[in-house]
């Protein structure tokens, strides 16, 4: 062998290393890139996310010419080895050139360009996907003809190759998608995210105001009363009642009585009862997500929460459901008025607070299976009736009852986990 031909060899047998690295790293860039990173930059026309996007709609036609490819070139670059080291060094030299090429071969043509490929799969899909288009187009009766008998042989074992749809996440997977965006959006922005995934996991009984808070107005006490209780209510939309909450003849928005007082009108029962809503009622334990939907096809704002026997439960309001995704933005809530931190870190908690409030509040995990309040929780733990004084420990947490009312535990003291 000339030295020319020595020289045209090696380059070869180079140029053929190189190109199995290029194949390696093709299949692994593509195989692994981020399909919604890639879509996302398809509907936006960037860099050739399209063309990706082709190649791996048919991921049979798209290793198949990855491999033929690949297979070439180590076999031709085998060969050539071969033929290289006999001629120079005999059959002895055949051994340790096999040694030598495999070891080239592994280290420069796989490993190191898959790990590349592998940290930097969109980079590098970018670089070989038209490459890899050009070559599939030249050489597809070839790709074709392996795929058929490829195929052929899946077929036996009843595995189908066409098309390949894209996937689609399921609520938990998308909430790891939002998880992993920490450090890409703000903590604010990743809670909204969650909160509006979390919908259809919480109903209308865990964010609603129950039934003994309701703030509404018995239009039959005198008129001097209700008016006192107008002025002070806390809340926009008002349920009017004869004489108990479940006999509820309307709601009342309050705008609608400064609108009367700004002309200047006086007002007085009968006006009032003029301006009166008609009462929108929901089952309870409808889910938040459905209920959202309820309010913006009835237009309305807020909803009277009724049992299986029609009995009113609570009340829950466009805003209680917002603020499951948005956090508080009032100031009347139940955690600044009825969940109290205190100097030694613990917290004095009214026992009608709701565990999925006071685990928000607290970023404490009390159990949300059972009982939805606080007193609830400490009755089903005691098994009886509570007393003042009595302590346990619930979740880790010490709680010592404060103050007993009505059978009804009114402040208790919760404190920090246990360790």
């Amino acid at each position: 062998m000339s030295h020319l031909q020595l020289v045209i060899f090696c380059i070869l047998l180079v140029l053929l290393v190189v190109l199995s690295g290029f194949f390696s790293t093709a299949e692994t860039a593509l195989m692994t890139v981020n399909r919604y990173r890639l879509r996302h930059k398809a509907r936006l026309h960037q860099g050739p996310a399209k063309l990706i996007l082709k190649l791996l709609k048919r991921p049979d036609r798209l290793l198949g010419m990855i491999l033929i490819g690949n297979c070439l070139a180590n076999i031709v670059a085998s060969v050539l080895a071969t033929l290289l080291v006999h001629t120079y060094f005999g059959d002895p030299g055949v051994v340790v050139g096999t040694v030598v090429l495999t070891l080239v071969i592994l280290i420069f043509a796989e490993v190191a360009p898959k790990t590349v490929a592998a940290l930097y799969p969109e980079r590098v899909s970018n670089f070989v996907a038209w490459p890899i288009y050009g070559m599939l187009i030249v050489f597809y009766p070839f790709v074709w003809f392996i795929n058929v008998i490829a195929n052929g042989v899946l077929r036996v074992f009843g595995i189908k190759v066409g098309h390949k749809h894209n996937e689609t996440l399921s609520r938990e997977e998308l909430r790891s998608v939002v998880f992993d965006t920490a450090g890409r959006m703000s903590i604010e922005y990743q809670s909204m995210l969650l909160g509006i995934l979390d919908l259809n996991q919480v109903t209308v009984d865990d964010v609603m105001i129950p039934e003994h808070e309701i703030f509404g107005i018995d239009i039959n006490q005198p008129w001097e009363d209700t008016q006192k209780q107008l002025s002070r209510s806390p809340h926009d939309w008002v349920p009017i009642y004869r004489e108990t909450i479940n006999q509820v003849i309307g709601v009342l928005h309050l705008r609608e009585l400064t609108h009367l007082l700004i002309k200047g009108h006086a007002i007085n029962e009968e006006k009032l009862l003029h301006k009166l809503y008609q009462p929108y009622f929901v089952p309870a334990g409808t889910p938040l997500n459905i209920q959202l939907m309820n309010f913006q096809q009835e237009r309305k704002r807020m909803a009277l929460v009724v049992d299986e026997y029609g009995e009113i439960h609570g009340l829950i309001t466009l805003e209680d459901i917002l603020e499951e995704i948005v956090g508080e933005f009032t100031t009347n809530k139940i955690s600044t008025n009825k969940i109290e931190l205190q100097p030694d870190g613990s917290y004095l908690v009214d026992g009608a607070v709701t565990l999925r409030e006071l685990n928000r509040v607290t970023t404490w995990q009390f159990p949300m299976v059972g009982p939805r309040t606080l007193s609830g929780l400490i009755i089903e733990e005691l098994e009886a009736m509570p007393v003042t004084g009595i302590a346990l420990l619930v979740a880790g947490h010490p709680i010592e009852v404060l103050e007993v009312k009505e059978n009804r535990i009114t402040i208790a003291k919760i404190s920090s986990r246990l360790e």
